[in-house]
């Protein structure tokens, strides 16, 4: 164990510790991956929030644009006005700059495993 406590999401184990045992491990990508939904859950609401204000469009079809968009597959909808235009634009960027981070956090623990037993496995 280590001597000084780590504290947050990705408080992985130092080179010179042992690899996390199995259950420890799967709480931590129970963990991860619940945070990294919750932030991707975030940001699907600031989507309808937006598309709904400034795109003048019903709950359901502002669901559905932000999804879209959220999944890399593009807008649905025509919008009414260039400040749902821009918002749209940014909303859109944003979104593939955020699917990238999430997905690079919820590999991060198996690659983090991955990489630790190559090191242990190098000081046997």
């Amino acid at each position: 164990m280590s001597k000084h406590p780590r504290s947050g999401l990705l408080n992985f184990e130092h080179k010179h510790e042992p690899i996390a045992p199995p259950r420890k491990f799967n709480r931590r990508i129970v963990r991860i991956t619940a945070a990294t939904f919750a932030v991707m859950a975030i940001w699907l609401f600031v989507g309808v929030w937006g598309y709904r204000s400034l795109g003048h469009m019903k709950w359901i079809d502002a669901f559905y644009n932000a999804s879209m968009i959220m999944g890399g597959m593009g807008p649905v909808d025509t919008l009414p006005s260039s400040a749902a235009k821009l918002f749209a634009s940014i909303y859109a960027i944003l979104s593939g700059v955020l699917l990238l981070a999430a997905v690079g956090v919820m590999l991060s623990p198996l690659l983090h495993r991955v990489l630790h037993r190559f090191h242990v496995e190098d000081q046997a």
